[in-house]
């Protein structure tokens, strides 16, 4: 059976490398694109890099109306990705989304809405595996090693500040992690926000460069000794695999998932 898809957000850099990594699936069928301009135009108009003529849309409702498919794969950003990712709940969709800073309310009741009409759905703050299991591995060392800090770096063009990535590092040391505060009892920062974010005692501190993709290293200090587990993803297509994977688990669920590890 061909997976008939549709890509949110195709200009983007994370949607152009799922529409290229769509393409090149014999067992999946890119149908349509949401885009935020360009209604009417074909992908070709709009992506000179590739030859088929997909019809773009930016009209969510005329896009569900028109087209028949089984999986909707959100790239873009938290603002419209939420609204993209109920829309595609509503009308019998599976989405896959890679798109971050979805609050807790938002995750709940997308969780609610997909229980109730028993489809599947996948929301990963991070697609690579290799970060997944950076993640995994995280919270297994937080159980000896209470004390710890979370460094991520993306490009410049991020919007959202920490990663959903850190995000989710931090739930998952948190839920088996000895709650304590760390650094002297005593400190102050003599420029505000030196020390970065701060939850149950765990500091965050989010790097913001050109140049960069999505990186990040979860330290955890012990007495003389350091243990630091780190991922890099020097490119998009380092994604890839993960979205592939989601799309064809989120066939067989019946509720939404919130992370990659769940289907690993």
């Amino acid at each position: 059976m061909t997976v008939k898809i549709i890509v949110a957000g195709p200009r983007g850099k994370m949607g152009t490398s799922a529409v290229n990594m769509v393409l090149n699936n014999d067992k999946f069928e890119l149908v349509a694109c949401l885009d935020q301009k360009n209604e009417g135009k074909t992908l070709n108009q709009i992506l000179p890099q590739f030859i088929e003529t997909i019809p773009i849309y930016t009209n969510m409702e005329k896009l569900f109306n028109d087209i028949e498919a089984d999986v909707f794969i959100d790239l873009t950003i938290p603002e419209v990705g939420y609204k993209h990712t109920l829309a595609a709940l509503e009308n019998g969709l599976r989405p896959v989304v890679g798109t971050s800073g979805f609050s807790e309310e938002q995750i709940k009741n997308l969780k609610k809405i997909a229980k109730e009409k028993e489809l599947g759905a996948i929301i990963a703050p991070n697609f690579a595996v290799g970060a997944v299991l950076m993640m995994e591995f995280s919270k297994q060392a937080a159980k000896y090693f209470p004390d710890v800090e979370i460094i991520e770096k993306h490009h410049d063009n991020k919007v959202d500040a920490p990663s959903g990535t850190a995000v989710k590092t931090l739930e998952l040391i948190n839920s088996v992690r000895t709650k304590k505060s760390q650094g002297h009892p005593d400190e102050f920062e003599i420029i505000e926000g030196a020390r970065g974010a701060e939850s149950n005692g765990v500091h965050i501190h989010s790097v913001r460069l050109p140049g960069l993709v999505a990186h990040q290293e979860v330290i955890f200090g012990g007495k003389s000794q350091l243990l630091t587990i780190k991922h890099d993803s020097f490119d998009r297509e380092s994604f890839m695999d993960g979205i592939e994977l989601s799309i064809n688990a989120v066939l067989d669920l019946k509720e939404l998932v919130y992370g990659l590890e769940h289907i690993l």
